[in-house]
């Protein structure tokens, strides 16, 4: 038996979500493919510290096995307890020397790492974006780009010839959370009333898959993030979009009705309505996101229309209430809600 939601079959969609929706074009996230320079030193010295650890395995296990090997108990063996050393100034020595060389390297390789990291300054010309946590979804704001969106990052493409970093100002509007796109950086923990910077500089193109890396609360695991790293024109072209009001369409115009009378204007925003709305993310330009609620499902009419019906559906404990609207109602305003390029 197939259930139906809203009018759309659950199996129509249940493929799409309950690991997040994803693009098989898109290559997965690993922190060994890095394509950022914060995300490429982290992996330096993640393999350098398994180099160094891996090497002092091999001589330890070496030597037991060695010994295990030489020095077995046989048959002929002399039963009398052997010579017993009691010290031995030379081991002694390389023993204590070699760690603390060892420790030495390991404290100056890493010490470089996080103050590449993290001390650059914000050099005329960075692009700077205000991240925003909320449950669970993340809120994009470009102060001097006047955009705001959410769940997908746009950054533009930095050339090693001519650097284009992107900073981000990272705040919590609830819960601790922490900010993790694995190709790009490290994480960075993102804390009610504090601030955390970090910074990205994508050296190719592409989008890049992310999530929240600290436990938040149910849906936790469905807080995904879509980094989109594009060529500056294209990413300028974005920009101008989104700057654009969405241009009506007169034959949504009830839809807008139903959109603009019920609890939606209270926690969304869409330019040019009555709409201002800061608890929920921005749907000016809804239709030109991969996906909704936060990566859970592709954003598609039939997905949108499950998550107006009732989100907890797709993401149980979801803080955006079910709507309630009559099969009419709910159809317009999908409707208009399609037309938000």
């Amino acid at each position: 038996m197939i259930a139906v939601i809203g009018g759309v079959p659950v199996a129509a969609f249940a493929n799409d979500w309950g690991m997040g929706a994803s693009n098989s074009k898109i290559p997965p996230s690993s922190i060994y493919n890095p394509v950022s320079t914060p995300a490429h030193e982290i992996n330096t010295v993640a393999f350098f510290v398994v180099a160094i650890t891996g090497v002092i395995f091999l001589i330890v296990a070496g030597l037991l096995t060695y010994s295990i090997v030489r020095f077995r108990a046989r048959p002929t063996d002399d039963t009398r307890e052997p010579p017993q050393v009691y010290g031995s100034s030379p081991i002694e020595f390389a023993w204590t020397t070699v760690p603390v060389i060892i420790v030495l390297v390991l404290i100056l390789i890493t010490a470089r790492t996080i103050y590449t990291v993290q001390a650059p300054a914000r050099p005329p010309g960075a692009l700077s974006v205000h991240v925003i946590a909320h449950q669970w979804w993340w809120e994009f704001r470009y102060p001097d780009l006047g955009v705001v969106t959410a769940n997908e990052l746009h950054v533009p493409l930095s050339d090693p010839k001519n650097p284009t970093p992107t900073f981000l100002d990272l705040e919590s509007a609830d819960v601790a959370h922490s900010f993790w796109v694995q190709r790009l950086a490290g994480k960075t923990d993102v804390i009610p009333n504090k601030k955390n910077t970090m910074w990205i500089d994508p050296h190719v193109s592409g989008t890049y898959l992310g999530q929240c890396g600290e436990y938040c609360g149910t849906e936790h695991a469905m807080m995904l993030i879509r980094v989109v790293v594009e060529p500056r024109a294209d990413f300028d072209r974005w920009v101008a979009a989104q700057k654009q009001p969405p241009a009506l369409d007169p034959s949504v115009v009830h839809g807008r009705q139903v959109f603009e009378s019920t609890a939606c204007v209270n926690c969304h925003t869409i330019q040019g309505t009555a709409a201002n709305g800061r608890f929920g993310p921005d749907l000016t330009h809804l239709m030109t996101r991969e996906t909704i609620g936060a990566g859970v499902a592709m954003n598609t009419p039939d997905h949108l229309k499950v998550w107006v019906n009732d989100p907890s559906v797709m993401k149980p404990g979801a803080l955006m209430p079910a709507m309630n609207l009559d099969d009419k109602d709910l159809d317009d305003l999908v409707a208009y809600l399609v037309t938000l390029h």
